[in-house]
């Protein structure tokens, strides 16, 4: 399993930020390879998100979602809101839950 971690940075509006990500959640769920998705927000920077999305592989963030029709309305939804690209990574757990 392999989590994606977005660090999403946004203009202000966090209401509609957040509305627009709820809106996007079920994109995501039924995207081939996805198991879950949550939104966290800074404790420190209110205006600091990351997007915690739970992947079978890299390549179904990666390939699979991102060249999707799904992607594309992700994208719609939630970019307005960003104040500059999200930086992305993937991990990966090395110690058991």
């Amino acid at each position: 399993m392999i989590t994606e971690i977005a660090h999403i940075r946004i203009t202000g509006q966090d209401e509609a930020f957040e509305a627009a990500v709820a809106e996007a959640v079920p994109l995501f769920l039924a995207a081939d390879g996805c198991h879950g998705v949550r939104l966290v927000r800074s404790a420190e920077d209110p205006l600091l998100y990351r997007l915690l999305v739970e992947w079978e592989t890299v390549e179904h963030h990666t390939v699979t979602f991102r060249s999707s029709d799904a992607y594309a309305r992700w994208r719609e939804l939630a970019s307005p809101h960003f104040a500059e690209p999200p930086a992305v990574e993937h991990v990966r757990d090395v110690l058991p839950r």
